[in-house]
């Protein structure tokens, strides 16, 4: 059931599949994602296996709350606080929390400034958000540094088909190895165009925001069930990330998932939903 919930005194569009007294599943996606890239079949697929499962369009996606291109107002640190205005506009005294990419970091500080409110904690194609010591991470692969330091025309975000090219060419850079299903992706972005408020606020707010963030955090700190799953393939972070966010929380499970690039694509569902079925028992 999608609904428009007031959460920390602004709107934003939820959506949740399956019995809300079974154990609760949060997902958190990334930067400019709204949740469409949860896709509805792999919701459903974790619903059906006996979870409450939310998805929840952040500030500046989707239908959620949406401010003028390049004048958010708000900061990271407020992404950071959504999830648990979404608990607790559901009534929900904690969640499984499962965050890839940006979602990632979000999920790290959440479990570590909210301890009480998770169950578990799985972090996806992600990449730590404090390191016990200096360590000397891989940077993007060639092919993405190259397409960051092009210099590509801007992409006019008012026009659907425009924007629609731009997003299916921008994405295929972040795909592993498995064939890309073009028509498939077409589909959900053209879906998630059509129910975004702002797309140029959404393709643009998230890059510019200010952190509101000055806590120091140890990951080592987390004491809550903690899965890290990384596809083998990311070009944005690469598996030395996942072994690295793994080796800071104590007692973390890391599953690499063989083929799949900055993404959680549905030839790797058969591999990941078992997992996140068995961390999300409470």
């Amino acid at each position: 059931m999608e609904q428009l919930l007031t959460v920390r005194g602004v709107e934003l569009c939820v959506e949740t599949f399956g019995a809300k007294t079974d154990p609760a599943i949060l997902l958190i996606h990334g930067a400019s994602a709204s949740m469409d890239f949860w896709e509805t079949p792999f919701c459903e697929r974790l619903a059906a296996a006996g979870r409450f499962v939310i998805r929840y369009d952040h500030r500046d996606t989707g239908r959620s709350v949406s401010y003028p291109p390049g004048k958010p107002e708000y900061t990271s640190a407020d992404l950071r606080e959504d999830p648990i205005g979404i608990l607790d506009a559901l009534q929900l005294e904690r969640a499984n929390i499962v965050g890839l990419s940006m979602g990632g970091g979000i999920s790290q500080a959440l479990v570590l400034d909210h301890p009480d409110r998770v169950a578990s904690a799985t972090f996806i194609a992600t990449s730590p958000i404090a390191t016990s010591t200096p360590v000397d991470l891989p940077p993007m692969a060639p092919h993405l540094q190259e397409a960051f330091a092009a210099d590509q025309p801007p992409t006019d975000w008012s026009d659907p088909d425009a924007a629609l090219d731009a997003f299916i060419q921008e994405e295929q850079l972040y795909a592993g190895t498995f064939p890309y299903d073009e028509p498939a992706r077409r589909e959900l972005v053209a879906r998630m165009i059509a129910r975004t408020t702002n797309l140029a606020s959404a393709m643009t707010n998230h890059w510019i925001l200010d952190d509101g963030d000055s806590k120091d955090r140890n990951l080592a700190d987390i004491a809550v069930p903690t899965l890290v799953m990384h596809g083998t393939e990311d070009p944005m972070f690469r598996p030395a990330h996942a072994e690295a966010l793994a080796r800071e929380i104590p007692g973390a499970r890391l599953v690499l998932l063989e083929g799949a690039g900055h993404e959680l694509p549905q030839q790797v569902w058969d591999q990941a939903i078992p997992e996140l079925v068995a961390i999300s028992r409470h």
